[in-house]
This record gives structure tokens, sequence and C-alpha cells, in this order.
């Protein structure tokens, strides 16, 4: 670590919320992946061939979202603004000066990475 860098003792709790977090995220990023590209059932589209381009975009028809698909979007959505309300307003943050907050923050977010080897 370089040597001007607070170091900070996050609480366990803050922690372990920090890596919930990370794991909602996740979560609802990969279901996303499996949904069709739009909520509402919609009419495909290609596009024409742009000017110096060879490239055309196009998208199948959409069925849309079911009644289960958009539920569990909505669940996802709702952990992942819990968990973000329980990451940003634990009672952490309020010992800590204002002018550390910030940096404190991000470091929050990549406390449960391994350190790097050349920081060993």
């Amino acid at each position: 670590m370089p040597k001007n860098e607070t170091v900070f003792d996050f609480p366990a709790d803050l922690l372990d919320a920090q890596v919930a977090l990370h794991r909602a995220r996740h979560a609802a990023e990969e279901y996303a992946r499996t949904l069709p590209w739009s909520a509402e059932p919609m009419t495909g589209r290609e596009t024409d061939k742009q000017l110096h381009s060879s490239y055309r975009s196009s998208k199948p028809d959409s069925p849309g979202y079911t009644d289960a698909q958009r539920a569990e979007v909505a669940r996802l959505r709702a952990e992942v603004l819990r968990l973000s309300e329980v990451v940003s307003t634990h009672p952490y943050w309020a010992t800590l000066d204002t002018t550390l907050v910030v940096s404190a923050r991000m470091r929050l977010k990549h406390a449960h990475e391994p350190a790097a080897a050349d920081e060993a």
C-alpha cells in the first residue's frame, strides 16, 4: 500500500453487507442477460447499412417479460436497493472525518478483493 493511504477498520456487518450487495447486483445482471431485450412485446427491427460501415444492427421480435420474469426483476431490484441502503446508511460512516468518507466508501467496494501481490 502506498505510504499516504489511510487504512479503514470496517465493521464486519458493513463488510458483509457490501459483499451481499456485490452478489445481489451480479445476480440481477446475470438474470437480466437471460431476458428478452424488451420488457414489453415489441416487433424486431433491422437497420440500414450505415455509410462507411458494413455493420447492420438487428433485433428479433421480443415476446416481452412473463409475469414471473417481472416479479423476479422486481425482487432482485428490491434486494439491491435494500442492500444499497444498508451500506450507505451504516453508522460507521458517521465515525469518519467527512474528508475521508468518499475514499473509505471507494475502499469498501474493493475490500473483499485479495490484496495485490506487490502490496504484500
